[in-house]
């Protein structure tokens, strides 16, 4: 079953890479999750795609996100936005979009931009000298 999850969002992930309203990045870490738990030689072979490895791993490593991704992410959701206030003319329901987009746009801009240096303590889990 994990595997087949995994095949569906790889699927869905070459169909966004294409498509501009569709993500691609959210499928290709939920295939990478699937294929860690039914085939971790699977994961590994998106950990090292040329393309999209990077992105993959710098998310599963570090949590970041490239300014380069940011720019994107935000630009295709305004774009989806535009696209439900034109296509509906509805004021709740471009509303409700918009308030969906605006938070994950807040989620995505809090990601870090670049992975921590190795070496480096997390402020946030490591214990203070004294």
């Amino acid at each position: 079953m994990l595997l087949g999850l995994g095949y569906l969002c790889l699927v869905l992930a070459g169909i966004g890479a294409v498509l501009p309203l569709m993500p691609t990045t959210i499928f290709l870490i939920v295939a990478a999750w699937a294929f860690g738990r039914a085939n971790p030689q699977l994961r590994e072979r998106l950990r090292q795609h040329p393309r999209f490895g990077a992105t993959l791993r710098h998310w599963e490593d570090h949590g970041s996100i490239s300014p380069r991704a940011k720019r994107a992410a935000l630009a295709g959701m305004a774009l989806g936005w535009l696209m439900v206030a034109v296509v509906f003319r509805n004021l709740v329901a471009s509303g409700i979009a918009g308030a969906c987009l605006l938070a994950v746009a807040a989620y995505i801009l809090s990601r870090p931009s670049h992975p921590r240096a190795a070496g480096l303590r997390d402020e946030t889990t490591a214990p203070r000298p004294r």
